[in-house]
């Protein structure tokens, strides 16, 4: 299985990220990548950049190094209610919009109904295209609802690269996403794959998600960072007319 896309990156403009868009889509193109979404942090993320950084997005290139670049964000879900951080109208905007529980932003003090219920709401919102890292022990929830209203909603489940490597602070990361694959499986939902890198050297390395693929024979039809035109559907630039 070749990956040819990474839906989930970070540039300095993260605040707690290291390489710039240049660097990040060199090091994206030596490893095969076509396509690389920078996804930054959302205002309610410490040190991360402002709301006027993601309106002012049209102004970037979509291509750097021969690749491919999707400017988006990795919004942030404050609360069981789906509530997030960037405003609807920037989020349709954007390119590509990641959705995630950050221990900052939304704390690990409530129950797994109230974490489920915050993916279910999240994911009814028609510009958030994927929930990042899904795989986190520190917000326990239904992972069987997660895949059914991934599958209602048309929204992709990530498996994120990062959460794997062993000094990652996400907890019961491997069980998890292998729970998490065999849902997915069971009731054909697709996934994406994302480095979650925040330095270049991570950008489209993809190591612990190629052996997590090989481990549970996931069957390729169900990734869409295979083929361009399997992930295209799932960008709100390409819902926009763009792409």
């Amino acid at each position: 299985m070749r990956l040819i896309a990474d839906t989930h990156s970070h540039t300095l403009a993260s605040g707690h990220a290291y390489s710039t868009i240049k660097e990040m889509a060199a090091a994206a193109k030596k490893r095969g990548v076509k396509a690389l979404a920078l996804t930054e942090h959302a205002p309610e993320m410490p040190g991360t950049c402002g709301l006027f950084y993601f309106q002012n997005l049209d102004v970037v290139p979509r291509e750097a190094s021969g690749v491919r670049l999707l400017m988006g964000a990795e919004v942030n879900i404050m609360a069981p209610d789906g509530t997030v951080d960037l405003p609807e109208k920037t989020c349709r905007e954007l390119d590509i919009v990641v959705a995630s529980l950050h221990t900052p932003c939304y704390g690990t003090e409530h129950t797994a109904e109230e974490n489920t219920r915050a993916y279910v709401e999240v994911m009814k919102k028609p510009w958030v295209n994927i929930i990042g890292h899904p795989d986190d022990g520190r917000f326990p929830f239904d992972y069987e609802v997660l895949v059914k209203t991934a599958k209602e909603t048309g929204t992709l489940l990530e498996v994120n690269n990062s959460s794997m490597r062993p000094a990652s602070s996400r907890v019961g990361t491997r069980e998890n996403i292998l729970t998490m694959l065999d849902l997915c499986r069971q009731y054909e939902v697709p996934v994406t794959t994302g480095s979650d890198a925040h330095v270049d050297a991570d950008a489209g390395k993809f190591f612990y998600i190629e052996e997590l693929f090989q481990y549970c024979a996931f069957p390729e039809e169900l990734v869409v960072t295979t083929d361009m035109e399997k992930l295209k559907p799932y960008l709100n630039c390409f819902k926009n007319g763009g792409l």
